[in-house]
């Protein structure tokens, strides 16, 4: 018996990740102008962006349903194995909590974590878990190591326009009638109750000083162990940043990667993050 991994379509995985740890997915749905998708089967990333462009109305997202989350932990379940479920968090939407309800009438034995992220954040967890699966660890010692790298991680999401985000109630409409009225470029740090304002101003320049400040900030740390740059559109400019950082941290896993449908719905075109952690050990 073993211990078999669970999260959602939000995490940023590259295929070689969720084949080397066998990492199960469970997909939320996006529904664009009347029509449902199921994330990552009837839509991919390089689909999803210029169909958002193109409809007529804000996409909307969906969490599994229970009986969704509770098929797979059934069937993982069958041979005995454990199930750790890691999760988006809470602040954003309430898929950890339909995941904790699916675990507590599966027959299999699940234990399901808030990963308090989501993007490379949550995948952080995810593949600290894979890896100290494949080395025997056991749940005790596993949910203490996501616990600290939960406690060590930064979610910055840069974003070019806050329209998406009220629309979809992730921040206020007063926030973004200011935005969007004075072409205000906003950065928001995820925290444990949501998305947070931390730098905002007028044009790209307060975007590009806010990544030199990053970059500044990573260069000063010895122990970064990971970082994520997810974007919705602009690969560019996310490859530049990706590059930036690598210059000051050359031994430092980077990925920039296109986020996922999930994500880029809410953050609207244009939008980055810079996602990173250090090593709590």
């Amino acid at each position: 018996m073993t211990i078999k991994i669970v999260t959602d379509s939000s995490v940023e995985l590259t295929p070689a990740e969720i084949k080397q740890y066998d990492i199960h997915i469970v997909p939320l749905n996006i529904t664009i102008d009347g029509q449902n998708y199921v994330d990552g089967r009837d839509i991919t990333k390089a689909a999803f962006m210029p169909k958002m462009a193109a409809a007529k109305a804000l996409p909307t997202t969906s969490q599994p349903a229970i009986g969704d989350f509770l098929t797979v932990y059934d069937k993982l379940g069958q041979t005995g194995d454990e199930i750790l479920a890691i999760h988006m968090t809470e602040a954003l939407s309430g898929t950890v909590n339909a995941a904790r309800q699916a675990g507590v009438i599966s027959t299999s034995n699940v234990t399901v974590v808030d990963s308090g992220s989501i993007d490379r954040g949550l995948a952080f967890q995810v593949l600290t878990a894979g890896k100290m699966i494949a080395e025997g660890a056991e749940m005790p010692a596993i949910l203490k190591r996501l616990a600290a790298i939960k406690a060590h991680t930064k979610v910055y999401v840069a974003v070019s326009t806050l329209a998406n985000l009220v629309k979809g109630g992730r921040v206020s409409r007063t926030v973004g009638l200011v935005s969007s009225l004075l072409n205000i470029k906003v950065v928001l740090e995820l925290t444990s109750s949501g998305l947070d304002v931390v730098v905002k101003g007028r044009g790209q320049k307060t975007l590009t000083k806010f990544v030199d400040s990053q970059v500044t900030a990573l260069s000063q740390m010895s122990d970064v162990a990971g970082v994520g740059i997810p974007y919705a559109g602009d690969k560019a400019f996310a490859e530049q940043i990706g590059r930036d950082i690598q210059a000051v941290l050359p031994d430092t896993p980077i990925l920039v990667s296109p986020t996922s449908p999930i994500v880029a719905t809410h953050t609207g075109p244009g939008a980055f993050a810079i996602i990173y952690y250090t090593d709590p050990e």
